[in-house]
């Protein structure tokens, strides 16, 4: 770990960490969860670092794949792969310094991408 990080927590705890915040989102949002994948990776994989023109794995906490709930159309063909938000808990690690932090990164994070989920932009999400 670099100067920073709260390598206290474990990975165990990390991902309830992950689960408690899904878990405390108010229903509106927790519905809108319920399709979608969430999963914890260590670390952002090279392939998308690269496709986002990202230099460091420090930069990407999580990350939406899939389409958007306002592109979703009746007449898509299927097979599409259901949505899915990966948190990084390498990077989220490293740029906190305590578990309040983390706690709070998490939930920062995981509100984010499910923003990503309803469509919205970077720049119209809280965090």
């Amino acid at each position: 770990m670099g100067p920073r990080g709260s390598g206290q927590i474990s990975p165990e705890a990390f991902d309830r960490l992950v689960k408690e915040a899904l878990r405390d989102l108010p229903a509106r949002y927790a519905e809108l969860v319920e399709e979608v994948s969430v999963v914890v990776e260590e670390e952002p994989p090279v392939e998308v670092l690269a496709d986002l023109d990202l230099d460091s794995e420090d930069d990407l906490l999580g990350l939406y794949q899939g389409l958007p709930l306002s592109e979703e159309s009746f007449f898509q063909p299927g097979g599409q792969q259901p949505p899915r938000i990966s948190i990084y808990r390498g990077p989220i690690l490293r740029l906190c310094t305590t578990p309040e932090e983390v706690k709070q990164e998490i939930r920062d994070t995981v509100v984010h991408e499910l923003g990503h989920h309803v469509g919205l932009d970077d720049d119209e999400m809280p965090y």
